[in-house]
């Protein structure tokens, strides 16, 4: 018999000893993260492991971010409640309701079918409204829902897009993994009268983002 997980007590856990520790101090970010069930977003046999403080595979070899990476990328893009994001890899759908919650809209491109529908059917069943998803080349952007306030890309790149870069609107900020394969560095970018700076954060280890403009695919890696 499969032991009652009590996943009210381990999410308060992930909160005060995964992110507050680590300086995530932004009162609405912890705030969503204290109330967003993410167990919901993972599959049914890995849930004991839901609010720990490591990666877990989601199919169609992504992961999940561990709960601190995906605080500190929130956290990071320094979002009031106005602005429109632009998520590269939905995923399991757990950063895009976040994104929701503290965000006005989401628009979410993720490359796998069968992710994308899985995650807009959990959307759905809690009840958002403000996100849109699409299956594409996330290197691509969603040119025609431009600009966008704010970039946030879940996948590593050798570089930033170009088409993110031009999607991105003036005073706007992209936070994404930029580096190799197996290691990247979590850098935040910010446009300024069309210019460019960035900001390194932290070492981290992503899936590749694969399309026209990051890996041309697994194989050539």
């Amino acid at each position: 018999m499969r032991p009652i997980m009590d996943y009210e007590i381990l999410k308060k856990r992930m909160v005060q000893e995964q992110l507050m520790p680590r300086g995530i101090k932004n009162a609405r970010v912890l705030d969503v993260f204290s109330r967003i069930d993410r167990h919901k977003f993972i599959p049914e046999d890995l849930r004991k492991s839901a609010y720990a403080d490591f990666p877990l595979p989601i199919g169609e070899g992504q992961t999940i971010s561990q709960p601190y990476i995906v605080a500190l990328m929130t956290e990071s893009l320094d979002l009031s409640g106005k602005e429109k994001v632009l998520e590269i890899g939905t995923g399991s759908g757990y950063q895009t309701a976040i994104l929701a919650q503290l965000a006005r809209e989401v628009y979410s491109i993720e490359r796998f079918e069968a992710l994308a529908e899985r995650a807009q059917t959990m959307l759905n069943e809690l009840g958002y409204k403000n996100i849109k998803i699409k299956v594409g080349d996330g290197t691509l952007g969603w040119e025609e829902a431009s600009p966008f306030d704010r970039i946030i890309i879940t996948a590593a790149s050798p570089k930033t897009p170009m088409p993110l870069i031009e999607q991105l609107a003036d005073n706007g900020k992209l936070i994404l993994p930029l580096g190799e394969s197996f290691s990247q560095v979590l850098t935040l970018v910010e446009k300024k009268d069309g210019k460019l700076k960035s900001s390194a954060l932290c070492g981290c280890v992503f899936v590749p983002l694969v399309g026209k403009y990051g890996w041309p695919n697994e194989d050539k890696r």
